[in-house]
């Protein structure tokens, strides 16, 4: 007979794979598990990228976030409150839409808050201005007009995002782990190979080292290839710190390792503050900056985290294999309810607007396929509020292999774009080269969809183009020209 804690064991584990329908999407309780630890380990640098970003920037006033002068406390406090919001809203995706996406808080928008937006006003106005995108967006999909703006992409659109997003993910890999970089010299290309051509420190070893040893993992069908990798490379690189001493990467010690430097904690837990929950103020900015200004902002966070998120749960659902036939993932609606809930409780919590993160994709990769594993994720992140070790630990080198192996799963996908038919192949093309090329995911889904519109009508299909695509084509043309646009108007 079988025990007592069996049989429980056992009803729990059919709970959980009715609640999340893990069986019924091809999937199993260790690969959800597997998939949503890959993803922490992917994206958890930015509990520490985003308190240098935003903790170390004063704004109009001469303050930190937190308030004072000392950017030191200011960076523990967004560090503690960046993996708050980023565990909360993660679970919440798990939990309400079923769907292996992790949130946390977007680069790019945090550094355009920061240099663009803080230094004009108070932190404070701020992150007031974020909570009111997101508001706004969260108003646009309850009236189904971000739903309807993801349906009315062509098919062959949504898989060239999809596309450009694993080619710009796997670009992401190699930068962050210091194997492509861009010159020191200012006449040199844009970018080159390590340092002046030559891989240089051992740090891009490790890195090297956790890509093949995953590749080889992946092309033997090994469960849990990824996660092996990213643990291997780890422990390599924790050891190879431990003997070398190498340090952080600088001017002066271009081998040094990128973010983090994989080295055993002096203190091993943390007594989380959380003082900047809470500190915004909604409208102070239309006082400090004047309507039209703050209006512009708004406008300029809005569209970057509008079809950031929808390129992004493109890619992630083709990489799942959970599209339908049109190109649209399951609970689309419930998506993005939570991802624009993450975008106003990002400015509410200080830390800037939270978004859903591709590095979700790498999770996918080790086999997650249901929102058990955002679950997982989001209490990763919640664990690293007292856990330092969690992003201590894990650097660059070891994450972004990760980046890379699943770059190349997702740019498969290219074969289902018909490169005979040049009115979906160019704007295909252009989304999936500006991508990488910019370092935007907008920016390339921007020049697909202006694209796409002007090559219909030059070609007399101007009919043929969905009537929403003509209203997201020119408010694509706005972004594009929103500093001129706004030197114009202020």
């Amino acid at each position: 007979m079988s025990s007592p804690q069996a049989a429980t064991a056992r009803s729990g584990a059919g709970f959980l794979d009715s609640f999340f329908k893990i069986s019924q999407r091809g999937s199993t309780l260790s690969r959800e598990v597997r998939g949503g630890l890959v993803t922490f380990f992917t994206m958890a640098y930015i509990v520490v990228l985003n308190p240098l970003i935003i903790g170390t920037v004063k704004d109009g006033t001469g303050q930190f976030v937190g308030g004072g002068t000392d950017p030191a406390a200011s960076i523990a406090k967004i560090a503690v409150a960046t993996a708050l919001v980023a565990g909360v809203v993660t679970i919440l995706m798990g939990l309400v839409a079923n769907f292996p996406l992790a949130l946390a808080t977007g680069l790019g928008l945090n550094a355009f808050v920061a240099f663009s937006i803080a230094t004009k006003m108070t932190w404070a106005d701020a992150m007031g201005l974020v909570v009111i995108e997101g508001i706004i967006i969260l108003i646009l999909v309850l009236t189904g007009f971000r739903k309807a703006v993801f349906e009315a992409v062509p098919l062959q659109l949504k898989i060239g995002i999809s596309v450009g997003i694993g080619l710009f993910i796997a670009f992401i890999g190699v930068v962050d782990a210091g194997f492509v970089r861009r010159p020191v010299a200012p006449a040199g290309p844009p970018v080159e190979l390590g340092v002046a051509g030559n891989l240089r420190g051992w740090p891009v070893l490790v890195f090297v080292f956790g890509l093949l040893l995953i590749i080889t993992l992946y092309a033997r069908k090994v469960k849990g290839a990824i996660l092996i990798g990213i643990l291997a490379a780890t422990v390599l690189a924790i050891v190879v710190e431990a003997i070398g001493g190498i340090g952080a990467r600088t001017a002066d010690n271009p081998g040094g390792w990128g973010l983090t430097v994989p080295k055993l904690p002096d203190d091993w837990f943390v007594r989380p503050n959380l003082d900047t929950i809470g500190e915004f103020n909604l409208f102070g900015s239309f006082e400090q900056v004047g309507v039209i200004s703050a209006l512009l902002l708004i406008f300029t966070l809005m569209l970057a985290d509008f079809f950031d998120t929808m390129g992004t749960m493109t890619a992630i659902g083709a990489e799942a294999k959970l599209l339908d036939a049109d190109g649209n993932p399951p609970n689309a609606q419930r998506i993005l309810i939570v991802d624009s809930v993450a975008a106003a409780a990002g400015g509410a919590a200080s830390v800037s607007s939270n978004t859903s993160y591709i590095e979700s994709a790498s999770g996918v990769g080790e086999g997650a396929r249901t929102g058990l594993a955002s679950v997982v994720t989001g209490i990763c992140f919640l664990i690293s509020m007292v856990v330092a070790p969690l992003v201590t630990l894990v650097p660059y080198e070891a994450a972004t292999p990760a980046l890379v192996v699943v770059g190349f799963l997702m740019m498969a996908q290219v074969k289902g774009i018909d490169f005979d038919d040049l009115e979906v192949a160019i704007p295909a093309f252009l989304t999936i080269i500006l991508m990488p090329f910019t370092y935007s995911i907008s920016a390339g889904i921007g020049a697909g969809f202006v694209s796409y519109a002007v090559l219909k009508v030059v070609r007399g299909k101007a009919r043929q183009v969905h009537p929403l695509m003509w209203v997201v084509a020119a408010l694509f043309v706005v972004y594009f020209a929103i500093g001129p646009l706004s030197d114009w108007l202020t």
